[in-house]
């Protein structure tokens, strides 16, 4: 492996934007992480085209020699359905010097509206194959494709809702839109967080810029007084 260039932070972060989105969506975190001492890579990629399956092997290419140029270790940064996908990757394509995971919004134990839509047809033409991997009861090949975690996971789920449509007839309990809180949890997950915001609009919130931050340099969210 080549030595680190000089100049270079010796730890990065790959972003994962979430589905429907792109890596555009996720610019000004990337940006912040950037000024706090990290290198990064923002990977954009085809989220309504495929099944997770397929997508966390499409973005393989883009990661592997980011991950090897890093002295360091290579840490994920996921908004919504991107955490899904992380998982995915790093259960088929783990780095050897794997850093921490920060999730944001990520339906790790699915999603009510997806329960709601899967059958609709606007929805599956809209959403694709991976839209109908977010439903909360997971086929054996979709939770063999999703392991337990064995590395740091920090959670950054919303409680404020800009669909209250959704929010009082789709999803039960405190939600940010499209993901209950309850459902952000994971197993063996390292620390989890509520703030304010919504689905959307988290990943531009400077609450969950200095958490994810924060998180990244010392496996832990800061205390909310």
């Amino acid at each position: 492996m080549n030595p680190t260039p000089s100049r270079r932070p010796s730890e990065g972060v790959v972003f994962l934007h979430g589905i429907s989105r792109s890596f555009r969506s996720l610019i000004k975190m990337q940006l912040a992480v950037e000024a706090a001492g990290f290198a990064t890579r923002n990977v954009g990629y085809p989220s309504r085209q495929k099944a997770l399956s397929a997508l966390a092997d499409d973005i393989h290419p883009a990661i592997m020699p980011f991950a090897e140029a890093n002295e360091g270790c290579t840490h994920f940064v996921c908004h919504s359905m991107g955490g899904l996908l992380a998982r995915a990757y790093l259960a088929r394509h783990r780095p050897s010097r794997l850093g921490r995971v920060v999730m944001l919004g990520t339906p790790n134990g699915g999603s009510e509206i997806a329960d709601r839509l899967k059958d609709w047809p606007l929805y599956r033409m809209y959403f694709g194959p991976a839209g109908q991997q977010l439903v909360t009861a997971r086929d054996a090949a979709t939770e063999t494709l999703l392991p337990a975690v064995d590395y740091p996971v920090g959670i950054i789920a919303g409680d404020r809702s800009l669909d209250p449509i959704a929010s009082r007839f789709m999803l039960p309990g405190a939600d940010d839109g499209r993901v209950t809180v309850a459902r952000t949890r994971l197993d063996g997950m390292t620390d989890h967080i509520v703030i304010p915001a919504s689905h959307a609009l988290m990943i531009r919130n400077k609450e969950a810029i200095a958490q994810t931050i924060a998180f990244l340099k010392d496996g832990r969210f800061q205390t909310v007084r």
